[in-house]
């Protein structure tokens, strides 16, 4: 373990020998800490290290089973995420979806907190309501449809929404999981300035993240959990070494190896995703991966969903192997052979409560039906394959998906669409709160598995693009406005074209490439 890093002044937050339990799973084994005012602490782990149970006890979600949580050097014990906010502790947590509430409108979703305390009904004139709302999404350079429903919305708006709400409450202690896994370069870099201001009010921030490039923009210090323990402290420029603390050996660089593309498969000319928008053209080939990027609100998604059936497209024409015509549904799509993982893992690809099991064998239990039964036999069979082709950890197959990391579960998502002969995969966010090793093994398996489809790859992160792009497509105001072969391509040039420099209105064209068949 490194020595510990020496800090200034006494501590906001202290914890001593913290232990939790789910079961026979130990999750915390006497984690001990401190976190001081006006810093910001990375905190390190691979999927099942404990980070999210340790947060979860800081903000009151759940309790430990021994252990001392001290604020002001007063001990405390918090049985709910108010006690804890009550002292200044506020989380945004991982699951996004858990911090908003279905049915409500954006605005009430930012005044959550203010009109769940007593006597709120003054926010209920409508007027102050939007107004306050406004205000709220203003200290986050926001600009939001205040008035719609928030499942209007995308994940990474979202995303912003619970971490507005979260800002206002004037916090001394944040904690933030995965606050950028759903945001692109430049919504990232907001929310890095706003860091900045509160680390300047003498705000303390716990800071989650597998995204190697946040943690050196915003850390003071590093703190590393493994199994459930305390793995070492570093400083800032002792990143890398908190990396191998955390797996448990050093993270080997990253080589691109191009591919060499096949016969098109997907031939997409002049789409409208929306009647206002451009029309643009898309083609897709077999062996090759594609990235979709752009920033937040671009339309990427927008135009997954029209080649999956799940929205219709105001004009254009697609052909899938040389068949015209969009997808009607879903249903249509996956008989086409095109597959969707929607970015929104916990809500859109899981089923609560399923197996590992079944949940890679849902859409296609046809294949392992007859006379009305599931052949149990020959299910078990493929799945035991798919699970060590892919490498899942996991104690069994009949396990629930809960049971299973993060970076797990997003093997069982991909080992889905793996499991039917797919000409077309299509991802969206696939690498969503997975740890650095798990996205690299993903990345490996789409590579690895691109062979005979097209895969197209929805990607905010610049990082992750580049490391498994063969070509790389920036989307803004729902259509196609740039081509960058991953070949020669560098991470400046890629975020200078986010960002909207001259770089992107005036894009390079893309090196041709072998092709069977174009």
């Amino acid at each position: 373990m490194s020595a510990p890093v020496a800090v200034a002044c006494e501590p906001l937050i202290r914890v001593r020998e913290l232990s939790k339990s789910f079961a026979s799973n130990r999750a915390l084994d006497g984690v001990s800490l401190d976190i001081y005012p006006a810093e910001v602490v990375a905190l390190l782990g691979a999927n099942g290290a404990g980070k999210s149970t340790l947060v979860k006890i800081l903000a009151g979600s759940q309790t430990a089973d021994a252990g001392e949580i001290s604020v002001d050097g007063q001990p405390r014990h918090f049985s709910s995420p108010l006690s804890a906010r009550r002292v200044g502790i506020v989380a945004v947590h991982q699951q996004i979806n858990e911090g908003i509430a279905p049915g409500l409108s954006v605005a009430e979703n930012l005044l959550l907190d203010e009109l769940c305390k007593p006597g709120a009904d003054f926010w209920l004139n409508r007027k102050r309501l939007l107004a306050r709302a406004a205000s709220i999404a203003a200290g986050l350079g926001l600009t939001l449809p205040l008035e719609q429903p928030i499942e209007h919305l995308g994940q990474a708006e979202r995303q912003l929404v619970v971490l507005a709400r979260a800002f206002a409450l004037q916090p001394r202690l944040l904690i933030l999981d995965e606050p950028t896994a759903a945001l692109s370069d430049a919504e990232a870099q907001r929310l890095f300035a706003l860091i900045d201001t509160l680390r300047g009010r003498g705000v303390a921030i716990v800071y989650i993240s597998h995204r190697l490039s946040d943690l050196q923009r915003v850390a003071d210090r590093a703190i590393v959990l493994r199994d459930g323990r305390l793995a070492g402290e570093f400083t800032a420029r002792q990143l890398p070494e908190a990396v191998t603390a955390m797996l448990g050996q050093a993270l080997q660089a990253h080589t691109y190896t191009p591919r060499v593309a096949g016969q098109q498969v997907v031939q997409l000319h002049g789409l409208k995703v929306l009647p206002r928008t451009k029309s643009f053209d898309l083609m897709l080939h077999e062996n090759e991966v594609v990235v979709l990027t752009g920033l937040l609100g671009a339309g990427k998604t927008e135009i997954a969903e029209v080649l999956f059936g799940l929205r219709q497209a105001a004009s254009g024409r697609l052909q899938v192997d040389g068949v015209e015509g969009f997808a009607r549904s879903p249903r249509e799509a996956i008989q086409r052979g095109v597959f969707f993982a929607a970015e929104d893992r916990a809500s859109q690809s899981l089923v609560p409560d399923f197996s590992l099991r079944r949940t890679l064998t849902l859409p296609f239990l046809e294949r392992f039906t007859r006379g009305g039964f599931i052949r149990n036999r020959a299910e078990a069979a493929a799945v035991e394959a798919q699970v060590a082709s892919l490498g899942i950890k996991t104690a069994g197959i009949d396990v629930p998906m809960t049971a299973l990391s993060g970076g797990n579960q997003q093997k069982v998502v991909l080992g889905r669409w793996l499991l039917g002969e797919g000409r077309v995969l299509i991802l969206d966010e696939p690498f969503q709160g997975v740890d650095v090793r798990a996205r690299r093994e993903i990345g490996q398996l789409l590579r690895d598995n691109a062979h005979g489809r097209a895969t197209l790859v929805i990607c905010a992160d610049v990082d992750e693009a580049l490391e498994i792009a063969d070509r790389i497509l920036l989307v803004r105001d729902h259509a196609v406005v740039a081509e960058y072969p991953r070949a020669g391509l560098n991470r400046a040039e890629l975020v200078s074209a986010l960002a909207g420099s001259d770089v992107f209105e005036k894009p390079p064209q893309a090196t041709p490439r072998s092709r069977a068949s174009a």
